[in-house]
């Protein structure tokens, strides 16, 4: 049976084994999994298994245990291969049967083509990204977890860097070192104007956000695919192939296909699309899969016994780390508290059911009267940012809005989804900064592109284009608007900017207050929106007939001063005030508090109207 480091170093000889020993009964591919898993339970075993996340390709070894944090972009067709097939020695005409999973090339004599003991299987092959706007920070705040040192049984390819640069590498600052690992040999994503044309005919990564970086992998996947969704997060545990063979394979294909198309049942297109370079687009075979309910490296990834424990050891700090989070983002905001509470309201929102097609437990945010001759915005961003696992910010300039593709859609050429800015992961924060829209005219894709991001804010649903029909997919997206007046996009709660202070150099003040908060601090604060996030929430009957008392009182002298419309928002700021301090259940003063801030807020939008000249 292969040692401790060989099921990491060598997975392919553990299966081959197991396969030998069982190949006779009919549970051996059961038995290769569970193999794996266990492996895996033990101790640390997780964190041992190099990432395609944290290491450049070039350092992991071919045909090694690997994991990939990821999200599922898209899903190709089932493909057939040889579960099990028979090879022949010519000299001795000895006939061994061999397992043909996990792997993409047949790496051992000739095969017997005729053979009746060969299983033709089937898998599925997602490809995957990684998770569209993953924060700098954290592969710093999972290092201990997830970075590993690659393998000693095997030498890197030194030749990839000169020594020059080893040399640089050695006098650089630890945080400058990993910096330029992450980015050596990462391919960014094509802009979003490409034209459809370009994205037929050439490869590109199809990353979500323009700008990304990072290895985008071709997931081969055996089992219960049916479970998986598109954009679901995942921790992939499989074998990495990047055998020079996959390209020759391809290439052959394509020139086969080009001297006699009705040879190939796909375009040429489709075969770039779906056989990239394993260069530029490693396989994954998988094993194992973790499906992530969120990305934060700071926190149990899944549900166990660890999460509960790890949530009842933090649930009395939530309080006290919120009162510290609320004075910083209270100075994030120049003095605006109010501001603040509603931002931590809009960072731990969640879509946690949706009752026919309204998305409940959804807060989208929008704070009005910030400063657009200013780089504020980019401020509040940047602090947002250093807060949540995954965020993007929307410059809503109009350029960006008649040119950038949002809505994912589907190139029947290539046969492949082409991605959007709209395909993003659950609970992904979505900064939207109205600021920069400047007057001018919205074209077609400007409307429709308008029209998407009112449909995600008001359902959490993107209407993904398939040509001929549109496909609702659901999402789980916080959404906070930046804007100087009242948002041209629909939202659940307005807020707006009162400054308390006016520092005379306002982009020197900020940075000061976001250089003040030390990476312990921000830690807490991470997981603090996590934890928030996650807790359940119910109310009693008796506080749910002290809320019917109330609103009754409210209306009691002007019955059109409380609608319904307003009882439906102060249930859902009660209910996140609750989850805010930790509590998963209305209290008397969290429904009392509730309503003091949705006096206030709205005292304030209504002044703003008035001071506008406008009816209030």
């Amino acid at each position: 049976m292969p040692s401790v480091q060989d099921w990491i170093n060598s997975p392919l000889g553990a299966v081959d084994a197991l396969f030998a020993q069982n190949s006779s009964r009919s549970d051996w591919e059961r038995k290769i999994v569970e193999y794996f898993k266990e492996k895996l339970k033990v101790n640390d075993a997780q964190s041992w298994v190099p990432s395609l996340n944290d290491v450049p390709l070039h350092y992991l070894k071919p045909n090694s245990l690997v994991k990939f944090r990821c999200m599922i972009q898209d899903m190709f067709d089932p493909e057939f291969f040889m579960g099990v097939y028979e090879t022949v020695d010519p000299s001795t005409n000895s006939k061994v049967l061999r397992c043909g999973k996990y792997k993409d090339v047949t790496d051992c004599g000739q095969i017997d083509f005729n053979s009746k003991n060969a299983v033709t299987s089937e898998r599925q092959t997602f490809y995957c990204v990684p998770i569209p706007g993953e924060s700098q920070w954290y592969s710093f705040a999972g290092s201990s977890q997830a970075r590993v040192v690659p393998s000693t049984s095997y030498t890197p390819n030194r030749h990839k860097r000169s020594y020059e640069e080893d040399d640089d590498m050695d006098t650089q600052p630890q945080q400058d070192k990993e910096n330029t690992d992450s980015k050596r040999l990462e391919t960014e994503a094509p802009s979003h104007n490409a034209s459809p044309s370009h994205c037929s005919s050439n490869l590109d990564l199809n990353f979500p956000l323009p700008g990304e970086r990072g290895p985008a992998c071709l997931v081969k996947v055996y089992e219960e695919w049916d479970g998986f969704k598109l954009n679901d997060m995942l921790e992939v545990f499989g074998i990495l192939s990047v055998d020079p063979a996959l390209s020759l394979i391809a290439e052959d294909k394509e020139a086969s296909s080009m001297l006699d198309p009705t040879e190939s049942m796909e375009t040429m297109e489709e075969q770039r699309a779906h056989s990239p370079p394993a260069s530029l687009v490693p396989r994954i075979h998988m094993l194992y899969a973790q499906p992530l309910q969120h990305n934060n490296p700071l926190l149990p990834s899944a549900v166990s016994e660890d999460k509960a424990a790890f949530l009842n050891g933090i649930l009395g700090e939530l309080a006290s780390v919120r009162a510290e989070l609320q004075t910083y983002l209270t100075h994030v905001f120049l003095g605006d508290s109010l501001a603040a509470e509603y931002l931590i309201l809009n960072l731990i929102s969640s879509v946690y059911a949706r009752r026919d097609v309204l998305p409940l437990g959804k807060f989208a945010l929008n704070i009005s009267g910030c400063p657009h001759t200013s780089p504020y915005t980019e401020h509040l961003y940047q602090a947002i940012q250093q807060l949540v696992p995954s965020s993007y910010r929307l410059c809503m300039s109009l350029n960006n809005m008649n040119s950038q593709r949002m809505v994912p859609r589907k190139d029947y050429t290539a046969n492949r989804l082409v991605s959007g800015t709209l395909q993003l992961a659950s609970n992904t924060s979505l900064f939207l900064d109205e600021t920069q829209l400047e007057q001018g005219q919205l074209d077609t894709t400007g409307v429709q592109n308008i029209t998407a991001l009112g449909n995600l804010i008001s359902w959490q649903k993107v209407d993904y284009d398939f040509n001929y029909h549109q496909m609702e997919f659901p999402c789980n997206i916080n959404v906070l608007i930046a804007s100087e007046g009242r948002s041209l996009l629909p939202c659940d709660c307005q807020v707006h900017l009162c400054p308390a202070l006016n520092p005379p150099n306002l982009e020197e003040y900020l940075k000061t207050i976001q250089l003040a908060q030390v990476s312990s601090q921000l830690n807490k604060y991470r997981i603090y929106l996590s934890v928030a996030r996650s807790l359940d929430y119910s109310i009693s009957d008796q506080m749910t007939k002290e809320v019917e008392e109330d609103f009754v009182e409210m209306r009691k002298d002007d019955p059109q001063s409380v609608s319904a419309e307003d009882l439906h928002r102060m249930l859902i700021v009660a209910r996140l005030l609750s989850l805010s301090y930790g509590q998963t259940s209305l209290s008397r003063e969290n429904w009392m508090k509730a309503k003091q801030m949705e006096l206030v807020r709205i005292s304030r939008t209504q002044q703003q109207k008035c001071v506008n000249g406008n009816e209030p």
